[in-house]
Protein backbone atom coordinates (compact mmCIF):
# COMPACT_ATOMS: atom_id res chain seq x y z
CA UNK A 1 0.00 0.00 0.00
CA UNK A 2 1.32 3.77 -1.03
CA UNK A 3 -0.04 7.02 -0.08
CA UNK A 4 -0.61 8.69 -3.08
CA UNK A 5 -2.48 11.83 -1.08
CA UNK A 6 -0.62 15.15 -0.77
CA UNK A 7 2.13 15.58 1.92
CA UNK A 8 1.35 19.13 3.66
CA UNK A 9 2.57 18.98 7.33
CA UNK A 10 6.24 19.61 7.57
CA UNK A 11 8.46 20.20 10.37
CA UNK A 12 5.93 22.66 12.38
CA UNK A 13 2.80 20.60 11.23
CA UNK A 14 4.33 17.16 12.74
CA UNK A 15 5.53 18.59 15.25
CA UNK A 16 2.50 20.70 16.48
CA UNK A 17 0.34 17.22 16.09
CA UNK A 18 2.56 15.41 18.31
CA UNK A 19 3.26 17.67 21.07
CA UNK A 20 -1.38 18.07 21.06
CA UNK A 21 -1.67 14.79 20.88
CA UNK A 22 0.63 14.21 23.79
CA UNK A 23 -0.69 17.16 26.37
CA UNK A 24 -3.90 16.56 26.87
CA UNK A 25 -6.02 14.77 29.89
CA UNK A 26 -3.75 12.40 31.43
CA UNK A 27 -0.97 14.82 32.30
CA UNK A 28 -3.93 17.16 34.06
CA UNK A 29 -5.02 13.94 35.99
CA UNK A 30 -3.30 11.35 36.52
CA UNK A 31 -1.47 12.62 39.46
CA UNK A 32 -4.18 12.06 41.50
CA UNK A 33 -4.12 8.64 41.20
CA UNK A 34 -0.42 8.78 41.50
CA UNK A 35 -0.70 9.94 44.32
CA UNK A 36 -2.90 7.21 46.37
CA UNK A 37 -0.45 5.05 46.67
CA UNK A 38 2.98 7.59 46.49
CA UNK A 39 3.68 9.81 49.42
CA UNK A 40 6.82 11.99 48.61
CA UNK A 41 7.68 14.30 45.54
CA UNK A 42 10.64 13.19 44.46
CA UNK A 43 9.22 9.96 43.70
CA UNK A 44 6.27 11.29 42.32
CA UNK A 45 8.47 13.62 40.36
CA UNK A 46 10.96 10.88 38.86
CA UNK A 47 7.99 9.15 37.30
CA UNK A 48 7.63 11.74 34.90
CA UNK A 49 11.52 11.70 34.21
CA UNK A 50 11.09 8.06 33.72
CA UNK A 51 8.51 8.10 31.45
CA UNK A 52 10.34 10.53 29.56
CA UNK A 53 12.87 8.75 29.10
CA UNK A 54 10.80 5.68 28.05
CA UNK A 55 8.92 7.81 25.73
CA UNK A 56 12.52 8.77 23.96
CA UNK A 57 13.54 5.57 23.53
CA UNK A 58 10.61 4.64 21.86
CA UNK A 59 10.52 7.45 19.97
CA UNK A 60 13.61 7.09 18.83
CA UNK A 61 13.32 3.29 17.35
CA UNK A 62 9.82 4.90 16.26
CA UNK A 63 11.87 7.29 14.16
CA UNK A 64 13.47 5.09 12.19
CA UNK A 65 10.25 2.53 11.52
CA UNK A 66 8.83 5.84 10.18
CA UNK A 67 11.74 6.72 7.83
CA UNK A 68 11.70 3.26 7.08
CA UNK A 69 8.18 2.91 6.13
CA UNK A 70 6.85 6.59 5.04
CA UNK A 71 3.24 5.28 4.87
CA UNK A 72 0.53 6.02 7.20
CA UNK A 73 -1.38 3.87 9.83
CA UNK A 74 1.18 3.30 12.25
CA UNK A 75 1.79 0.21 14.14
CA UNK A 76 -1.06 -1.18 11.71
CA UNK A 77 2.17 -0.98 8.99
CA UNK A 78 5.11 -1.21 11.54
CA UNK A 79 4.05 -4.82 12.98
CA UNK A 80 2.62 -5.93 9.35
CA UNK A 81 6.20 -5.59 8.05
CA UNK A 82 8.28 -6.71 10.86
CA UNK A 83 5.79 -9.91 12.37
CA UNK A 84 3.10 -10.72 10.12
CA UNK A 85 -0.20 -9.30 8.36
CA UNK A 86 -1.78 -10.43 11.80
CA UNK A 87 -0.09 -8.64 14.25
CA UNK A 88 -0.18 -5.00 11.23
CA UNK A 89 -4.06 -5.46 11.71
CA UNK A 90 -3.99 -6.02 15.25
CA UNK A 91 -1.45 -3.10 15.94
CA UNK A 92 -4.55 -1.00 13.73
CA UNK A 93 -7.02 -2.50 15.23
CA UNK A 94 -5.99 -1.66 19.01
CA UNK A 95 -5.01 2.15 17.57
CA UNK A 96 -8.52 2.31 16.33
CA UNK A 97 -10.71 0.95 19.10
CA UNK A 98 -8.28 2.36 22.33
CA UNK A 99 -5.41 4.36 21.47
CA UNK A 100 -7.42 7.29 20.20
CA UNK A 101 -10.96 6.46 20.75
CA UNK A 102 -10.40 5.90 24.59
CA UNK A 103 -7.80 8.84 25.12
CA UNK A 104 -10.00 11.29 22.89
CA UNK A 105 -13.51 10.05 24.96
CA UNK A 106 -11.57 10.86 27.95
CA UNK A 107 -10.03 13.86 26.87
CA UNK A 108 -13.80 15.22 26.08
CA UNK A 109 -15.02 14.28 29.65
CA UNK A 110 -12.42 16.29 30.76
CA UNK A 111 -13.23 19.09 28.66
CA UNK A 112 -16.71 18.92 30.08
CA UNK A 113 -15.98 18.42 34.02
CA UNK A 114 -13.41 21.62 33.03
CA UNK A 115 -15.62 24.28 31.12
CA UNK A 116 -18.69 23.41 33.28
CA UNK A 117 -16.93 24.59 36.12
CA UNK A 118 -16.64 27.90 34.29
CA UNK A 119 -19.73 28.30 32.87
CA UNK A 120 -23.66 26.63 33.53
CA UNK A 121 -23.19 23.62 31.19
CA UNK A 122 -23.93 20.22 31.54
CA UNK A 123 -20.30 18.80 31.33
CA UNK A 124 -21.77 15.68 29.06
CA UNK A 125 -23.35 18.16 26.98
CA UNK A 126 -20.24 20.28 26.39
CA UNK A 127 -18.01 16.88 25.83
CA UNK A 128 -20.84 16.13 23.08
CA UNK A 129 -20.88 19.51 21.25
CA UNK A 130 -16.89 20.11 21.37
CA UNK A 131 -16.35 16.67 19.76
CA UNK A 132 -18.72 17.83 17.43
CA UNK A 133 -17.14 20.97 16.88
CA UNK A 134 -13.61 19.47 15.93
CA UNK A 135 -15.23 16.77 13.66
CA UNK A 136 -16.60 19.42 11.64
CA UNK A 137 -13.15 21.38 11.28
CA UNK A 138 -11.64 18.08 10.20
CA UNK A 139 -14.23 17.26 8.06
CA UNK A 140 -13.68 20.65 6.35
CA UNK A 141 -10.71 20.19 4.37
CA UNK A 142 -7.19 19.12 5.12
CA UNK A 143 -5.46 22.81 4.58
CA UNK A 144 -8.60 23.96 7.67
CA UNK A 145 -7.62 21.10 9.67
CA UNK A 146 -3.66 21.90 9.17
CA UNK A 147 -3.97 25.52 9.53
CA UNK A 148 -6.64 25.16 13.14
CA UNK A 149 -4.31 22.39 14.16
CA UNK A 150 -0.96 24.76 14.52
CA UNK A 151 -2.87 27.85 15.73
CA UNK A 152 -4.80 25.86 18.71
CA UNK A 153 -1.19 24.02 19.72
CA UNK A 154 0.77 26.88 19.37
CA UNK A 155 -1.74 28.55 21.94
CA UNK A 156 -1.67 25.31 24.22
CA UNK A 157 1.90 25.74 24.68
CA UNK A 158 1.58 29.07 25.75
CA UNK A 159 -1.23 28.73 28.39
CA UNK A 160 0.35 25.81 29.39
CA UNK A 161 3.54 27.62 30.12
CA UNK A 162 2.07 30.10 32.20
CA UNK A 163 0.73 27.96 33.96
CA UNK A 164 3.65 26.51 34.92
CA UNK A 165 5.28 29.84 35.34
CA UNK A 166 2.33 30.43 37.81
CA UNK A 167 3.11 27.25 39.88
CA UNK A 168 6.84 28.29 40.02
CA UNK A 169 6.08 31.58 41.31
CA UNK A 170 3.54 30.92 43.55
CA UNK A 171 4.34 32.89 46.73
CA UNK A 172 2.87 30.24 49.54
CA UNK A 173 4.32 26.69 48.00
CA UNK A 174 2.97 23.68 50.20
CA UNK A 175 5.86 21.61 52.09
CA UNK A 176 7.02 18.38 50.41
CA UNK A 177 9.86 16.78 50.33
CA UNK A 178 10.89 16.96 47.00
CA UNK A 179 14.13 14.75 46.81
CA UNK A 180 15.24 10.88 45.99
CA UNK A 181 18.22 10.49 48.62
CA UNK A 182 15.40 9.46 51.56
CA UNK A 183 14.72 5.79 52.44
CA UNK A 184 11.01 6.40 51.87
CA UNK A 185 10.64 7.91 48.29
CA UNK A 186 13.56 5.23 47.14
CA UNK A 187 11.26 2.92 48.80
CA UNK A 188 8.25 4.00 46.56
CA UNK A 189 10.30 4.32 43.05
CA UNK A 190 11.12 0.10 44.04
CA UNK A 191 7.52 -0.87 44.32
CA UNK A 192 4.79 -2.28 42.70
CA UNK A 193 2.71 0.88 42.99
CA UNK A 194 5.53 2.96 41.22
CA UNK A 195 5.11 0.56 38.17
CA UNK A 196 1.78 0.72 38.05
CA UNK A 197 1.48 4.80 38.18
CA UNK A 198 4.15 4.70 35.43
CA UNK A 199 0.86 3.49 32.99
CA UNK A 200 -0.79 6.42 34.59
CA UNK A 201 2.17 8.27 32.88
CA UNK A 202 2.84 6.56 29.71
CA UNK A 203 -0.90 7.27 29.51
CA UNK A 204 0.17 10.97 29.49
CA UNK A 205 2.94 10.40 26.86
CA UNK A 206 0.62 8.84 24.30
CA UNK A 207 0.85 10.23 21.17
CA UNK A 208 5.14 10.22 20.81
CA UNK A 209 4.47 7.68 18.37
CA UNK A 210 1.74 9.45 16.35
CA UNK A 211 3.81 10.94 13.17
CA UNK A 212 3.65 7.30 12.00
CA UNK A 213 -0.21 7.73 11.93
CA UNK A 214 0.13 10.68 9.63
CA UNK A 215 3.72 9.92 8.07
CA UNK A 216 2.15 9.89 4.07
CA UNK A 217 1.05 12.95 4.64
CA UNK A 218 4.47 14.64 6.15
CA UNK A 219 6.77 16.52 3.75
CA UNK A 220 9.99 14.52 3.69
CA UNK A 221 9.32 12.29 5.89
CA UNK A 222 12.85 10.90 6.16
CA UNK A 223 14.24 14.22 7.31
CA UNK A 224 11.17 15.08 9.46
CA UNK A 225 10.02 12.45 11.08
CA UNK A 226 13.42 11.72 12.92
CA UNK A 227 13.36 15.19 14.04
CA UNK A 228 9.80 16.47 14.96
CA UNK A 229 9.49 13.01 17.34
CA UNK A 230 12.53 14.01 19.19
CA UNK A 231 11.74 17.54 19.35
CA UNK A 232 8.78 17.10 20.48
CA UNK A 233 9.13 14.22 22.50
CA UNK A 234 11.74 16.15 24.36
CA UNK A 235 10.04 19.35 25.10
CA UNK A 236 6.85 17.34 26.15
CA UNK A 237 9.05 15.59 29.10
CA UNK A 238 10.19 18.97 30.06
CA UNK A 239 6.37 20.67 29.97
CA UNK A 240 5.11 17.50 32.44
CA UNK A 241 8.35 17.80 34.97
CA UNK A 242 7.89 21.63 35.58
CA UNK A 243 3.82 21.59 35.00
CA UNK A 244 3.34 18.26 37.89
CA UNK A 245 6.07 20.45 40.49
CA UNK A 246 4.11 23.34 40.08
CA UNK A 247 1.19 21.25 41.16
CA UNK A 248 3.11 19.65 44.01
CA UNK A 249 3.62 23.19 44.96
CA UNK A 250 0.37 24.67 45.04
CA UNK A 251 -1.92 21.98 46.43
CA UNK A 252 -1.13 19.24 49.49
CA UNK A 253 -1.38 16.00 48.12
CA UNK A 254 -3.80 14.93 50.62
CA UNK A 255 -6.20 16.94 48.26
CA UNK A 256 -4.71 15.80 45.32
CA UNK A 257 -5.31 12.24 45.74
CA UNK A 258 -8.20 10.45 44.11
CA UNK A 259 -9.13 13.13 42.00
CA UNK A 260 -9.68 13.85 38.75
CA UNK A 261 -9.67 17.96 38.23
CA UNK A 262 -5.78 18.21 39.69
CA UNK A 263 -5.26 21.30 37.06
CA UNK A 264 -8.75 22.78 38.36
CA UNK A 265 -7.32 22.40 42.28
CA UNK A 266 -4.01 23.97 41.59
CA UNK A 267 -5.44 27.18 40.04
CA UNK A 268 -7.89 27.55 42.28
CA UNK A 269 -5.06 27.43 45.04
CA UNK A 270 -3.01 30.07 43.04
CA UNK A 271 -5.51 32.30 41.93
CA UNK A 272 -8.99 31.78 44.07
CA UNK A 273 -12.49 30.97 42.79
CA UNK A 274 -12.25 33.29 39.67
CA UNK A 275 -8.57 32.94 38.96
CA UNK A 276 -9.66 29.13 39.18
CA UNK A 277 -12.44 29.31 36.85
CA UNK A 278 -10.25 31.16 34.32
CA UNK A 279 -7.63 28.63 34.39
CA UNK A 280 -10.13 26.07 34.14
CA UNK A 281 -10.87 27.95 30.59
CA UNK A 282 -7.42 27.52 29.46
CA UNK A 283 -7.20 23.70 30.42
CA UNK A 284 -10.00 23.08 28.44
CA UNK A 285 -8.43 24.92 25.36
CA UNK A 286 -5.28 22.57 26.01
CA UNK A 287 -7.94 19.84 25.96
CA UNK A 288 -9.18 21.00 22.57
CA UNK A 289 -6.05 21.07 20.65
CA UNK A 290 -5.16 17.55 22.05
CA UNK A 291 -8.26 16.14 20.88
CA UNK A 292 -8.38 17.73 17.55
CA UNK A 293 -4.85 16.17 16.89
CA UNK A 294 -6.15 12.58 18.00
CA UNK A 295 -9.00 12.67 15.58
CA UNK A 296 -6.37 13.36 12.78
CA UNK A 297 -4.38 10.27 13.86
CA UNK A 298 -7.43 8.47 14.43
CA UNK A 299 -8.95 8.98 11.13
CA UNK A 300 -5.65 8.46 9.30
CA UNK A 301 -5.32 5.00 11.58
CA UNK A 302 -8.92 4.12 10.38
CA UNK A 303 -8.64 4.45 7.02
CA UNK A 304 -5.24 2.24 6.76
CA UNK A 305 -6.77 -0.72 8.47
CA UNK A 306 -9.77 -0.16 6.58
CA UNK A 307 -8.51 -0.64 3.29
CA UNK A 308 -7.04 -4.05 4.29
CA UNK A 309 -10.01 -5.63 4.30
CA UNK A 310 -12.98 -5.24 2.04
CA UNK A 311 -15.81 -5.31 3.86
CA UNK A 312 -14.59 -1.93 5.44
CA UNK A 313 -13.12 -0.67 2.13
CA UNK A 314 -15.61 2.30 2.36
CA UNK A 315 -14.43 3.39 5.43
CA UNK A 316 -10.44 3.96 3.88
CA UNK A 317 -12.11 6.24 0.98
CA UNK A 318 -10.80 9.59 0.51
CA UNK A 319 -13.01 12.23 -1.07
CA UNK A 320 -11.50 14.84 -3.74
CA UNK A 321 -9.24 16.91 -1.41
CA UNK A 322 -7.65 13.63 0.37
CA UNK A 323 -9.74 13.99 3.19
CA UNK A 324 -10.89 10.30 4.90
CA UNK A 325 -14.20 11.44 5.95
CA UNK A 326 -15.98 8.20 6.35
CA UNK A 327 -13.01 7.18 9.00
CA UNK A 328 -13.30 10.71 10.61
CA UNK A 329 -17.29 9.98 11.03
CA UNK A 330 -16.74 6.12 12.17
CA UNK A 331 -14.47 7.26 14.68
CA UNK A 332 -17.02 10.31 16.00
CA UNK A 333 -19.47 7.31 16.34
CA UNK A 334 -17.18 4.91 18.56
CA UNK A 335 -16.50 8.18 20.91
CA UNK A 336 -19.61 8.94 21.60
CA UNK A 337 -20.13 5.16 22.75
CA UNK A 338 -17.14 5.39 24.55
CA UNK A 339 -18.40 8.92 26.42
CA UNK A 340 -20.83 6.81 28.29
CA UNK A 341 -18.56 5.56 30.78
CA UNK A 342 -16.74 8.21 33.70
CA UNK A 343 -14.56 5.76 35.38
CA UNK A 344 -11.38 7.67 34.16
CA UNK A 345 -8.96 5.62 36.70
CA UNK A 346 -9.59 2.38 34.57
CA UNK A 347 -10.11 3.17 31.43
CA UNK A 348 -6.71 5.02 31.59
CA UNK A 349 -5.44 1.61 33.02
CA UNK A 350 -6.99 -0.44 30.61
CA UNK A 351 -6.11 1.71 27.77
CA UNK A 352 -2.31 2.22 29.10
CA UNK A 353 -1.94 -1.89 29.51
CA UNK A 354 -3.57 -1.93 25.64
CA UNK A 355 -1.33 0.53 24.07
CA UNK A 356 2.33 -0.41 25.78
CA UNK A 357 1.93 -4.51 24.88
CA UNK A 358 1.82 -2.87 21.29
CA UNK A 359 4.35 -0.19 21.39
CA UNK A 360 6.73 -3.21 22.74
CA UNK A 361 5.73 -5.75 20.15
CA UNK A 362 6.66 -2.28 17.49
CA UNK A 363 10.10 -1.93 19.02
CA UNK A 364 10.88 -5.34 19.17
CA UNK A 365 10.23 -5.85 15.64
CA UNK A 366 12.40 -2.50 14.89
CA UNK A 367 14.94 -4.84 16.34
CA UNK A 368 14.11 -8.15 14.52
CA UNK A 369 13.81 -5.77 10.81
CA UNK A 370 17.72 -4.72 11.90
CA UNK A 371 18.19 -8.78 11.19
CA UNK A 372 15.53 -9.62 8.42
CA UNK A 373 16.01 -6.65 6.14
CA UNK A 374 19.67 -5.53 6.92
CA UNK A 375 19.97 -5.18 3.33
CA UNK A 376 16.76 -2.09 3.08
CA UNK A 377 18.26 1.55 3.22
CA UNK A 378 17.36 3.07 5.94
CA UNK A 379 17.14 7.36 5.75
CA UNK A 380 17.09 7.50 9.74
CA UNK A 381 19.04 5.20 12.44
CA UNK A 382 17.57 4.59 15.71
CA UNK A 383 20.24 6.58 18.09
CA UNK A 384 22.09 4.73 20.79
CA UNK A 385 20.92 1.03 19.28
CA UNK A 386 20.85 -1.25 21.11
CA UNK A 387 20.65 0.35 24.24
CA UNK A 388 17.63 2.66 23.59
CA UNK A 389 15.15 0.12 22.68
CA UNK A 390 16.51 -2.35 25.04
CA UNK A 391 15.87 0.50 27.60
CA UNK A 392 12.12 0.96 26.26
CA UNK A 393 11.88 -2.95 26.05
CA UNK A 394 12.89 -3.75 29.57
CA UNK A 395 10.92 -1.01 31.54
CA UNK A 396 7.81 -1.67 29.28
CA UNK A 397 7.97 -5.47 30.62
CA UNK A 398 8.38 -3.94 34.01
CA UNK A 399 5.29 -1.93 33.50
CA UNK A 400 2.87 -4.65 31.54
CA UNK A 401 3.84 -7.47 34.18
CA UNK A 402 3.69 -5.68 37.32
CA UNK A 403 -0.07 -4.23 36.02
CA UNK A 404 -0.92 -7.59 35.19
CA UNK A 405 -0.33 -8.95 39.00
CA UNK A 406 -1.95 -5.45 40.37
CA UNK A 407 -4.60 -4.75 38.49
CA UNK A 408 -5.58 -7.95 36.44
CA UNK A 409 -8.93 -6.94 35.42
CA UNK A 410 -7.74 -4.04 33.37
CA UNK A 411 -4.87 -5.60 31.74
CA UNK A 412 -7.09 -8.58 30.90
CA UNK A 413 -9.32 -7.01 29.20
CA UNK A 414 -6.58 -5.37 27.38
CA UNK A 415 -5.93 -8.61 26.19
CA UNK A 416 -9.53 -9.40 25.40
CA UNK A 417 -9.49 -6.31 22.63
CA UNK A 418 -6.56 -7.72 21.14
CA UNK A 419 -7.99 -11.40 21.00
CA UNK A 420 -11.52 -9.83 19.55
CA UNK A 421 -9.10 -8.38 16.77
CA UNK A 422 -7.70 -11.97 16.14
CA UNK A 423 -11.49 -13.05 15.51
CA UNK A 424 -12.50 -9.81 13.78
CA UNK A 425 -9.39 -10.43 11.33
CA UNK A 426 -9.57 -14.25 10.85
CA UNK A 427 -13.88 -13.41 10.00
CA UNK A 428 -12.62 -10.90 7.24
CA UNK A 429 -9.65 -13.88 6.16
CA UNK A 430 -12.32 -16.46 5.62
CA UNK A 431 -14.66 -14.30 3.75
CA UNK A 432 -12.66 -13.09 1.37
CA UNK A 433 -10.49 -16.42 0.89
Amino acid sequence: MSDSHPRHFGFAGATSVLVANMVGTGVFTSLGFQALDLHTGGALLSLWIVGGVVALCGAIAYAELGALFPRSGGEYVYLGQAWHPLAGFLGGWVSMTVGFAAPIALSSLAFGRYLSAIMPVDPRLASLGMLAVVVAVHLAGLHTAKRFQIGITATQLCLVAAFVVAGLTFARPVPLDMGLTGGAAVREVLSAPYAVSLVYVSFAFTGWNAAGYIAGEIVDPERTIPRAVVASTLLVTVLYLLLNFAFLRTVPLAEVAGKVEVGALSARAMFGTWGGQAMSGIIAAVLLASISSMVIGSSRVTQAVAESLPQWRVLGARGADGVPRNAILAQGGLILLLLLTNSFEAVMLYAGFTLNLMSLLTVLGMMRLRRTAAGQPRPYHAWGYPITPLVYVALSLWTLGTLLVQRPAASLAGLGTVVVGVGIWMAGRRRTG
